[in-house]
């Protein structure tokens, strides 16, 4: 994989996907196999992270000037080089490399803002006098592989300083020379495995050749063994592979890469071509007879409205579904609904009218309703009914007037009748309450003006 413009700009979601102003990125774990175009496209990166990929050498960062720190741990990077140019680095993290000359960080000198260096995990860190080279070469530096440089330290470097350059460039000849032997077992090892592909793909083909499956008499059978012979071969290589015991390399580590993503890219094929491959359902027998399917699962209710001569599907389709995933087919004595290519089929109970049916969705469950009229046309004597349902709405309307009339007269009529004289009472209090308080029980036991008062039971008393 490469770095894209359209990779850049979606790891740029922080800075509203513009990648002329970045300042940071991640580009970390994007199986990138080359450095490239971000020295064009985002020249004022301060932070560039790009560990864990597949890069094998550092390149086209040259022209980063505001560059501060460089991630590029976990790769396949085998020297130090084309930082020059990045004036204002500070920090340069190559763990976990195959960085074997060490001699190339002199390159660095030129970096005089660099404080921070990591080299762990490197095969260069299993050098003699290792630690002493780096120091006594890059004057700058105040930290190696997170530990600090004393003064005492540089100094006692520098003295030695001849003496260390010269074990590490012998120990840089024999790592050289044993890197050329593993390139070439490598090399060796991919002819290999290129050449059994094809001894297997001659295979496949002998196996699929139209004289091999004359003698077969069921096609069915010969594929389900052809897959159980696939299957047996794709685990046995499997097991080949991974039991086999190779140098942690930088072929290795790509060749491993290419194998997991060959393996994915086979099961996605698979995937898809079995997505692409439309399973036959059987909806109407070799008589004729047509069957009920539900493929989709779907709840239904049927329902026969006798009174509008019609019958009523509702189909619980998915609330969310879009209308175009759905295609509704009416014929006389059945309805083929398509739920997203599943199809949901149902046998009516009578002959409908195709012609003049109708489908609508609900705008709240999302539901399919599809109305579909009958064929035979029932007549049903609806004006008598109405015609008996409005007399007996006017007889009851009639009833109600003469009842509202009734309760309209049954108000009490003030000459029959007789109550006491309110305003007396009060005035009867008043006149007891003037002066000294005095308790009158007779008085109020005994009224005068009750005996002008006519005794009737249907009204209430008033105490």
């Amino acid at each position: 994989m490469h770095v894209t413009e359209d990779l850049v700009r979606r790891r740029a979601e922080h800075n509203n996907c513009e990648i002329f102003s970045l300042e940071e990125i991640s580009l970390h774990q994007q199986e990138i196999e080359k450095l490239e175009h971000l020295d064009k496209w985002c020249r004022d990166l301060k932070i560039l992270y790009l560990q864990n990929n597949l890069i094998p050498k550092i390149e086209n960062v040259g022209k980063l000037k505001k560059l501060e720190y460089l991630n590029v741990a976990l790769n396949n990077i085998e020297r130090v080089e084309n930082l020059e140019g990045c004036e204002d680095l500070k920090k340069l993290d190559l763990t976990a490399n195959f960085i074997g000359e060490l001699s190339s960080i002199e390159s660095l000198k030129c970096n005089i803002h660099l404080k921070e260096l990591f080299l762990m995990g490197n095969p260069c860190t299993e050098f003699e006098g290792y630690r002493q080279f780096v120091v006594a070469t890059l004057h700058q530096l105040k930290y190696l592989d997170s530990k600090e440089i004393e003064r005492s330290e540089r100094i006692k470097a520098l003295q030695n300083y001849p003496e260390v350059k010269r074990k590490i460039r012998e120990q840089e000849q024999t790592y050289l020379l044993r890197r050329a032997r593993e390139k070439e077992e490598a090399q060796r090892r991919m002819q290999e495995r290129k050449d059994e592909k094809q001894k297997q793909m001659d295979s496949k083909l002998g196996f699929d050749s139209p004289d091999s499956l004359q003698g077969k008499p069921n096609h069915a059978e010969g594929d389900g063994q052809q897959e159980g012979c696939r299957a047996v071969e794709n685990d046995d290589e499997d097991r080949k592979f991974w039991e086999e015991p190779t140098p942690y390399t930088p072929e290795s580590r790509l060749e491993t890469h290419r194998y997991i993503e060959e393996k994915r890219r086979a099961k996605d094929n698979i995937r898809e071509s079995k997505k692409r491959e439309k399973t036959s359902w059987t909806l109407v027998t070799a008589e004729g007879k047509v069957l009920n399917v539900n493929v989709p699962k779907l709840h239904f209710s049927l329902k026969d409205d006798e009174e509008n001569n019609q019958i009523i599907l509702d189909l619980a389709v998915y609330r969310y579904l879009d209308t175009s995933l759905l295609d509704v087919d009416v014929q006389p004595t059945y309805i083929r609904v398509l739920v997203k290519g599943k199809p949901f089929q149902l046998v009516l109970p009578e002959e409908v009218k195709p012609d003049s049916s109708s489908a609508k969705r609900s705008q709240t469950t999302g539901h399919l309703v599809v109305t579909m009229p009958k064929a035979k046309e029932v007549i049903l004597a609806k004006q008598k009914v109405s015609a008996s349902i409005k007399h007996s709405d006017c007889n009851t309307q009639q009833k109600n007037t003469r009842r509202s009339g009734q309760i309209e007269k049954l108000e009490v009529d003030p000459s029959k009748y007789s109550f006491p004289d309110v305003t007396k009472i009060i005035q009867e209090q008043e006149r007891t309450g003037q002066g000294p308080i005095k308790f009158q029980p007779q008085k109020v036991t005994e009224p005068k003006s009750c005996v002008d008062l006519e005794n009737n039971e249907d009204v209430p008393p008033l105490i």
